[in-house]
């Protein structure tokens, strides 16, 4: 699997931004508002047909900047995933494993993050090929999850999700993870917090 597009964008400023039930407009606010912080990937979940007018506008909104990837999450299917793809997405989220679903994006190039929660689908996803890994929920998980999952997986790359915000993000950081995302918090973040988390 891919990861080197993870690596990339998530190594040089490690927060993911999830933008969920915006209308296009908002959608495309907030991209060029997480932009302007130095995010580089945003997620836009995809919950079918109501979600397309946003996530397109997301992708079109994209195009002409190399230094922002735009995701779909939620992709819980293998025509899910094929779905988004045709539009465009730069890579797809999941909040569980599925080798079926990490199956079909590499057979069509997607770089993919599963969701993970406990040791074994860790080792699994790994096994799969998937370096970079979502731990979710991270709130019930909490920063010493990624402190003791560390040490038997030093290959893993974990991007905290789930009930993540400006206030714990660093937290996270601190015990292990490679990445933070932020979902509803971002909108109410202080932008000067969000850019410190890079540092």
């Amino acid at each position: 699997m891919r990861a080197d597009l993870f690596t990339t964008h998530l190594g040089s400023f490690p927060v993911m931004v999830i933008l969920r039930g915006h209308d296009p407009a908002t959608t495309v606010r907030l991209c060029a508002d997480a932009a302007s912080l130095g995010v580089e990937l945003v997620e836009v979940p995809w919950h079918g047909e109501e979600s397309r007018p946003s996530l397109t506008a997301a992708i079109d909104w994209a195009r002409d900047r190399p230094a922002v990837r735009i995701g779909a999450g939620t992709v819980t299917t293998p025509d899910v995933l094929r779905a988004v793809h045709a539009l465009g997405v730069g890579f797809t989220v999941a909040p569980g494993f599925d080798p079926a679903v990490v199956g079909a994006a590499a057979a069509a190039g997607v770089p993919h993050l599963p969701g993970v929660a406990t040791g074994t689908e860790v080792s699994a996803a790994l096994a799969a090929g998937c370096v970079w890994q979502k731990a979710f929920p991270a709130s019930v998980l909490t920063p010493a999850w990624f402190t003791a999952l560390r040490a038997p997986f030093p290959g893993v790359r974990f991007v905290a999700t789930g009930g993540v915000d400006a206030g714990n993000a660093k937290a996270f950081l601190d015990a292990g993870a490679s990445a933070v995302s932020l979902g509803s918090a971002f909108t109410t973040a202080d932008p000067a917090v969000i850019r410190a988390l890079a540092d």
